[in-house]
């Protein structure tokens, strides 16, 4: 059992917060390694160059990882007060989700199942 008030634990774990701009996107419907082939295209990158790189991107996880980059740097910006011009992408992960099964039917009334696989992905941004 932990010693102290429990105000004192709740302000000793949020002191050990991370303060760094970040945005997620849960329940994304692309597989983690899809998204995962964006994601090391722009990982260490700053943030003008790595929204170039996802605008050609042909990839279908590129416009989600566009979106949730841009929510990123405008949390940045309206909540700590950061300059775009010196983020960087310090962060960027896919976790895997929940994965929808269905079925799919085929020859001889055999089925087979269809797993539709989602993501959870996180991009966390840090100043130069």
């Amino acid at each position: 059992m932990a010693k102290g008030h429990r105000s004192q634990i709740k302000r000793e774990r949020n002191a050990n917060k991370d303060t760094r701009p970040k945005a997620k996107l849960s329940y994304a419907r692309v597989s983690v390694q899809k998204a995962c082939f964006v994601l090391d295209a722009i990982r260490g990158k700053d943030v003008r160059s790595a929204l170039a790189i996802l605008e050609y991107s042909p990839r279908y996880a590129s416009s989600l990882i566009e979106k949730l980059l841009k929510s990123a740097i405008a949390n940045a910006e309206n909540n700590n007060g950061m300059n775009t011009e010196n983020l960087y992408i310090a962060e960027c992960y896919a976790n895997k989700g929940p994965t929808m099964k269905r079925v799919k039917p085929r020859a001889q009334g055999r089925a087979y199942r269809i797993e539709k696989r989602t993501s959870h992905i996180t991009i966390v941004l840090d100043e130069r």
